[in-house]
């Protein structure tokens, strides 16, 4: 059994991994990690996870606030739960774009619905920033990922390198509301960009088209570039 005693991450790899040992004497708890998890992951779903602490949880579950200290050391240990939960179990390799075969398809299956479940978590770009220790879930997409791009041709690392670019390009375009990067849909900054169109003239220009919106990018257009890319690579190498 791994114990609290060691470091935060200590504590937190025994979170996440289940080698911490929960409450054994007396009643069967009414609580579990997985229903504190759940309960804060609604209130950062519906309200941001600015409005997650242990008071507002245990307020909401109508549980003392050190009720929840049986089972998460603090904020960082309960965000680290929240995080596993909302990523959820990836899906099966082989099954993951349906009858569809090859390297290509899965993975393009594999960014979609990694996609889906962080524009379902808005909070989740924000949190899994950093040096942090990872889930069993959270790992596990990585692991179906690397399971569909071992027969690809690709390097280890290089496997590894796409499956990184490939998760940052899900973050940087998430909308501009969620992401929190370059708001170009905001009207306070178009009319920042037509008050100083003469020094910014092609985003002025691309503003005012009205059919080719400042987003964060098109997630589909990305992803075919950086897939034609790859495919490009090995055939190359093929040659």
């Amino acid at each position: 059994m791994v114990t609290d005693s060691g470091s935060a991450g200590d504590g937190t790899i025994a979170l996440l991994w289940g080698l911490r040992e929960g409450p054994t004497r007396g009643p069967k708890p009414l609580l579990s990690l997985e229903r504190i998890a759940r309960a804060a992951v609604q209130i950062a779903d519906t309200e941001g996870i600015a409005a997650v602490s242990m008071q507002r949880v245990a307020h909401d579950l109508d549980f003392t606030k050190m009720s929840l200290y049986r089972y998460v050391a603090g904020k960082d240990e309960l965000i680290a739960a929240m995080i596993d939960l909302a990523v959820g179990e990836p899906s099966d390799p082989a099954t993951i774009a349906g009858d569809a075969t090859g390297w290509r398809p899965r993975i393009e299956a594999w960014v979609r619905l990694l996609g889906e479940t962080w524009e379902a978590h808005p909070w989740l770009p924000g949190v899994t920033m950093g040096e942090r220790v990872m889930g069993p879930n959270e790992v596990g997409w990585t692991e179906v990922a690397q399971a569909i791009l071992q027969d690809s041709g690709l390097t280890p690392a290089e496997r590894m390198g796409l499956a990184r670019m490939l998760g940052g390009h899900i973050r940087t375009t998430m909308s501009a509301s969620t992401a929190g990067t370059q708001p170009w849909t905001s009207p306070l900054q178009a009319e920042i960009l037509r008050d100083h169109a003469d020094r910014f003239p092609v985003l002025t220009a691309l503003a005012a088209a009205g059919d080719a919106p400042l987003e964060c990018g098109d997630r589909e257009f990305g992803l075919r570039v950086i897939l034609d890319g790859v495919e490009r690579l090995l055939a190359e190498r093929s040659a």
